[in-house]
């Protein structure tokens, strides 16, 4: 085999990603060549643009969320389901890759936080061969431990693509809830891909009613589309008129269940407000160390007895019942993508995440 791939490459942090080319003659054994069809921008590429993620090695290609057709198989290869792999299938990746030898993936049994965990587009560089561990790129090389789940020709790939961060992430958030939410109030503060995904698995999962907060109209509007059955704009309602509008859909309890989806730790000064007695309150949109927030101990945790939940990103069970709900939602999850662009304009497409004009990017390596 004798591959040029090309993709667009952060060489330098606050420098404009590069288009380079890669020629790749082999690929390791248990790996899998992937024309990549599709590939999501999501909002933690800026951080990562930025320089503000810890984990991101140089040169790198950035990227976490794809899907693609397989080129190659070197050797043998099973999905999710145990059919064979092979070339020409369409597929879709969980994005991390865990050890599964260390205590979280044998003892606890919460591969996310395996410390040897491997992100493509996140913390594989592209320095060395076969380079190609990131979305944005008109190929990628996954490596033999890398879960697959194959999909068909009726499925939307743009759609799959970008449910495996955002989608992943908030149903990792949804499935550490003890309880059923059939007749619970859900509240999502943001509407960002994160917390529109929730609206859409809130009440896939049997939410009553579900209460999104965020400042834009255009995502507040969507929110309604997709599901949402109240939506208040921060920029125009008080904290105050808030809460009494969560109060009263809830007789005077509070929200059963709160997820923070805005990436702001500030949101947190809310949203335990809006917490029932017993509540429970899920911190996911936090992705990049910020200014620390005063914690009301007694007040907001011993008083109502709540659980407050961090949680990061997500593993293989979270990305399967990912893709079974988008696949369900298509129709609605579409309506997330805003911007389609070629993937030499991948600088433009952090461009438009970063203003907030984008909800959603979709690069096409062949756009």
């Amino acid at each position: 085999m004798d591959l040029k791939a090309h993709a667009m490459v952060l060489e330098r942090f606050n420098h404009p990603l590069v288009y380079r080319e890669f020629e790749i003659t082999e690929i390791p054994p248990g790996s899998v060549l992937v024309e990549i069809l599709s590939a999501g921008v999501c909002g933690s590429d800026v951080h990562m643009f930025h320089g503000e993620d810890p984990r991101v090695p140089l040169p790198i290609i950035l990227g976490h969320e794809g899907a693609g057709r397989v080129v190659e198989v070197n050797g043998e290869k099973k999905d999710l389901n145990g059919e064979s792999v092979k070339p020409g299938d369409l597929i879709v990746w969980n994005r991390g890759i865990t050890c599964g030898e260390c205590f979280w993936c044998k003892v606890s049994k919460e591969p996310y936080l395996c410390p040897n965990r491997k992100v493509y587009g996140i913390n594989m560089g592209s320095s060395e061969y076969p380079h190609l561990r990131g979305c944005y790129s008109s190929h990628i090389v996954l490596d033999p431990k890398t879960d697959i789940l194959k999909v068909s020709e009726k499925d939307d790939l743009d759609v799959l693509a970008m449910a495996m961060c955002s989608g992943a992430t908030a149903y990792h958030a949804f499935d550490e809830y003890p309880e059923a939410f059939a007749g619970k109030t859900v509240v999502i503060q943001g509407a960002g891909p994160l917390g529109l995904f929730a609206v859409v698995i809130a009440r896939s999962l049997g939410a009553e009613k579900v209460v999104v907060i965020a400042g834009s109209p255009n995502r507040l509007k969507l929110a309604e589309e997709i599901g949402a059955d109240i939506t208040l704009n921060r920029r125009e309602t008080s904290v105050e008129e808030r809460r009494k509008i969560v109060m009263d859909i809830t007789y005077g309890r509070g929200a059963d269940f709160v997820l923070e989806a805005t990436g702001d730790s500030k949101a947190l000064l809310e949203g335990t407000e809006l917490l029932r007695r017993g509540g429970y309150y899920a911190i996911a949109g936090v992705a990049v160390p910020q200014d620390p927030v005063p914690l009301k101990v007694y007040e907001w945790l011993v008083l109502k007895n709540a659980t407050f939940k961090g949680v990061w990103v997500s593993d293989t069970s979270h990305f399967v019942k990912t893709v079974s709900i988008a696949s369900r939602n298509y129709n609605l999850l579409s309506k997330l993508i805003t911007h389609r662009l070629p993937l030499k304009e991948a600088n433009r497409a952090l461009e438009l995440m970063e203003s907030r004009e984008a909800l959603k990017v979709i690069l096409y390596p062949e756009g």
